[in-house]
């Protein structure tokens, strides 16, 4: 017995709760019939196109993983199919932020973009869509390698420290794309578009780890090449999804191939473009080692004062990991340090939050700490073991007792005086101290907290293992609570654009029905000539004319009849170099090769 397909809100449902509000539902009905021709000819040809340039791989994961190649897929027939490689699916509008994306697939959930690439960018989209998720990153899932690659980025992503420009960047490229797409956009519009785009990424210097990272993934899961750079196959998913530059990028003299390094880097992209440089990887292996060195630099497992640094640059929500366990999570503003640097307080401006184990401490949250943090941290003088160590009993022998006056001093000559209202335990390890009445001082005598500003709550903890982007428990602490400022643009269909749909589905039944007659396809040419020459459209429905071509060649069509639509596409040809290169492409996949 087969297994029951789950939902849309099911799958949904199954994500934490901070994920949910990125994820989009798929409205199978708003698809037009001449988006699944558009789905139905770039499919076709891709497959035919990428047979000899992709990954054996590729092919074979088209048909594991539901991708259908004659309708846009359904979002729980792919989750079907991915269900049983381990990884779910789900649909998205658009780009989502960079830490979020990645979240998701750490998760292994692969994000499709909902929306359907236009007729006039079918060789190449600015924006993501379901052409280039399902089929570009779906079928390489199949290979174990490769998914746990998929996976390991992910986790490393979700971790990368961003920065604010990271963000301002994000924003830009996902309005640039919006527009480009967008049919109703004026020149002014993308120019505009374009220039703020421009200017977010020359103010976001020095890139950040998130951007880093970003740049490793786009050299690798959306535009990599696999084996030597004179003998190269494709696996890229930008690249396998685009029409246009699957077939561009094979020209060496035009698009240099580079051995794929840690040093990739150092090369930005920009997502609105043809890539002029594509970095080629020995296998999935070398993929991994290249990302476990990058790994190693990251602040994750960094930590110490370097890492704290990095976070205090970046402006963003980041976690502090204490060797005890605790967790600190928000903007951190400033650090103190001893002569050899070792840190003795972390200061947090704006909501904070405290957690353990990745899940937030009662009533430490980011409400409660919603004026900034501060707490010393290290060793204690007079005391061997960390502080987080000691039995009540223990610490009752060194006069610390919850009820009573009580004062630590730290190696760093920082010193906690007050009321020790309380002592927080988790896991056979004391991980919070609070205060009231209490009184913060540096060796200088600077004062780092007052009686008169509330309860003094000081984290446990010695030394900052780790230092990551976000927060620890982001269901309580989110980094981000919507996908973006920008809202990709709906499109309303005029009267031409319905009347042309329904030829497209007058043609697709005549397709799948047993008794079409050449008098069909005809009357279809006929309609599309009266509503072209009614209208006044400039854009050729060339697609329809080739759909009809097709209808010839399965049905035996005269070749009188035939050679007309040939004649037809030919001379559409020569209205663009885009057009050219499409109809050339479909007219030899149907064994036309005199196409000059």
């Amino acid at each position: 017995m087969q297994d029951k397909k789950q939902s849309q809100q099911e799958t949904i449902n199954t994500l934490p709760r901070h994920l949910q509000p990125f994820v989009a539902f798929q409205d199978y009905g708003l698809y037009t019939a001449r988006d699944h021709a558009v789905w139905r000819f770039l499919l076709a040809q891709l497959r035919e196109n990428l047979s000899k340039t992709a990954l054996p791989v590729y092919l074979a994961g088209l048909d594991k993983t539901g991708i259908s190649l004659d309708r846009i897929p359904k979002i729980e027939n792919i989750n079907h199919k991915l269900n049983a490689l381990g990884w779910r699916a789900v649909v998205v509008d658009g780009f989502v932020p960079p830490a979020i994306f990645m979240e998701f697939q750490a998760l292994r959930v692969l994000v499709i973009a909902v929306n359907m690439r236009s007729f006039e960018h079918m060789l190449y989209t600015p924006a993501p869509d379901i052409v280039h998720e399902s089929a570009g990153h779906a079928p390489f899932l199949v290979d174990v390698d490769y998914a746990e690659f998929l996976q390991a980025v992910g986790e490393l992503g979700m971790h990368a420290v961003a920065s604010k420009g990271d963000f301002d960047v994000y924003e830009a490229v996902r309005h640039l794309s919006i527009v480009k797409e967008s049919a109703e956009s004026s020149d002014q519009e993308i120019t505009h578009a374009s220039a703020c785009l421009d200017a977010a990424v020359a103010e976001n210097k020095p890139p950040s780890e998130m951007a880093l990272l970003s740049r490793l993934h786009w050299w690798t899961v959306e535009y990599g090449l696999v084996g030597k750079p004179e003998n190269y196959r494709l696996f890229g998913a930008g690249l396998l999804s685009s029409l246009g530059e699957s077939i561009n990028c094979l020209d060496d003299e035009k698009v240099k191939k580079i051995p794929l390094t840690v040093d990739a880097i150092e090369t930005p992209y920009d997502i609105t473009r043809e890539q002029p440089q594509l970095f080629v990887t020995l296998n999935c292996r070398h993929l991994s080692q290249v990302l476990a060195e990058f790994g190693k630099q990251m602040c994750c497992n960094v930590g110490g004062l370097s890492s704290i640094e990095k976070a205090i640059s970046s402006g963003c929500i980041n976690t502090a990991q204490l060797d005890s366990g605790v967790q600190i999570s928000g903007v951190f503003s400033n650090v103190h340090t001893d002569a050899v640097g070792n840190i003795s307080y972390l200061q947090v401006k704006g909501p904070t939050q405290l957690s353990y184990d990745d899940a937030q401490l009662e009533g430490q949250g980011s409400e409660y700490h919603s004026a900034g943090f501060g707490s010393a941290i290290g060793k204690l003088q007079g005391l061997e073991r960390c502080l987080s160590w000691y039995t009540v009993d223990e610490l009752a022998r060194h006069g610390i007792k919850t009820g009573y006056q009580t004062e630590l001093v730290f190696l760093s000559g920082i010193r906690v005086s007050g009321h020790l209202r309380q002592v927080l335990r988790k896991n056979q390890k004391n991980i919070l101290f609070s205060f009231t009445d209490c009184t913060v001082t540096t060796a200088m005598g600077e004062h780092l907290f007052k009686p008169a500003w509330g309860t003094y709550d000081m984290v446990v903890g010695e030394s900052v293992l780790s230092v990551y982007g976000g927060s620890a428990d982001p269901s309580h602490y989110p980094l981000y609570t919507s996908p973006s400022r920008a809202v990709t643009l709906p499109t309303e269909h005029d009267t031409y654009h319905q009347r042309l749909f329904e030829l497209y589905d007058k043609l697709r039944a005549f397709r799948d029905g047993p008794d079409v007659t050449q008098s069909d396809a005809e009357l279809i040419l006929d309609e599309l000539k009266n509503l072209e020459d009614q209208s006044g459209e400039g854009d050729p429905e060339w697609l329809l004319v080739f759909e009809v071509l097709e209808l010839c060649e399965k049905c035996g069509f005269t070749k009188v009849f035939k050679a007309e639509v040939v004649r037809q596409l030919k001379n559409y040809m020569n209205l663009s170099p885009d057009l050219e290169l499409l109809i050339t492409l479909g007219l030899k996949r149907l064994g036309i090769s005199d196409v000059a």
